[in-house]
C-alpha cells in the first residue's frame, strides 16, 4: 500500500501547491519589476491548458475592463505545457545514453 501511494501522492500534492505558489511567485515577481509583471499571469502555468488562461483573463477583468491577459496568459499555459515535456524528453535521452531506458 505505501509504495502504491508514493506515486500519486506527490503529484497530487504538487497540483494542490501549484496554483497558489504560481500566484506567490508571480507577487513577488510584480513587486521587483515594481508592477510591471502581473501576478495573475503565473497562475496561467498550470496544466489546465486553456483553462487556466481563460480564469486569468476573466479574473483579470473583474478589477480591470482595460485588462487584456488573455494572449499573455495562453503564453504562460503553452510554456506550462512545453516545459515539462522538453524535460522529460531530456530525462530519457540521459537514461537511454546511460543504459537503464
Amino acid at each position: 500500500m505505501p509504495q502504491t501511494l508514493a506515486v500519486p501522492g506527490p503529484g497530487f500534492i504538487a497540483t494542490r501547491l501549484d496554483t497558489p505558489t504560481g500566484i506567490l511567485f508571480g507577487k513577488l515577481m510584480c513587486f521587483f519589476t515594481k508592477g510591471k509583471i502581473n501576478p495573475l499571469i503565473r497562475a496561467a502555468g498550470i496544466s489546465a491548458y486553456p483553462m487556466a488562461a481563460m480564469f486569468v483573463q476573466s479574473e483579470g477583468r473583474k478589477y480591470d475592463d482595460k485588462n487584456w491577459l488573455l494572449m499573455h496568459a495562453m503564453g504562460a499555459s503553452t510554456g506550462g505545457q512545453i516545459g515539462p515535456v522538453m524535460a522529460a524528453a531530456i530525462m530519457l535521452s540521459v537514461l537511454k545514453g546511460m543504459g537503464i531506458g
